[in-house]
């Protein structure tokens, strides 16, 4: 095995644990650790591939905002209430068919092999800087939608800093 390999598993292994973990931990703030955890070994998983527009995304969006702003409501929300209330567990047995179907999928692809699920490889002239493309993109064609979603964004956290403030 090589470095990358063993480094992929090894990011792999992290993610899936602290994924894990996110959802059976009781207190919502180590939960929302664990979500960092599992978000950040993503983006190193990004990176080994060589999408550093996609790691760099990851970080600044999902770990810099997105779990601010997790965390901004979990520390608003009355949790002493929560932990008092009873469970809504109508859905255990969806969450089990949905998991029993996923174990069935994963069965399908170990038994069927490597080659079943492969892609053809691309044309060395198709690959190109994905920073570069995704930019030109994003700046020339998307620049509307871009600067809509920066304005809601903006507007979002500026009704979510009024409403802490108010309390």
């Amino acid at each position: 095995m090589t470095f990358y390999e063993v480094t992929f598993y090894v990011l792999a292994v992290v993610a899936l644990l602290s994924a894990i973990l996110v959802i059976t931990c009781r207190n919502p703030v180590h939960s929302a650790i664990f979500l960092v955890l599992t978000l950040l070994s993503v983006a190193l998983i990004f990176l080994q591939l060589q999408a550093e527009f996609m790691a760099a995304v990851q970080i600044i969006v999902y770990i810099g905002g997105i779990m601010v702003l997790f965390l901004f409501v979990i520390m608003l929300v009355n949790l002493d209430v929560a932990v008092r209330q009873a469970p809504y567990n109508r859905q255990r047995w969806i969450a089990g068919f949905a998991a029993l179907v996923l174990l069935a999928e994963f069965a399908l692809f170990i038994y069927r092999g490597r080659d079943w699920a492969k892609l053809p490889p691309a044309a060395a002239e198709a690959v190109q800087p994905n920073t570069e493309l995704i930019g030109r993109a994003l700046f020339q064609s998307y620049i509307l939608p871009f600067e809509v979603a920066s304005l809601l964004l903006l507007v979002a956290m500026v009704g979510a800093v009024l409403m802490a403030k108010k309390r």
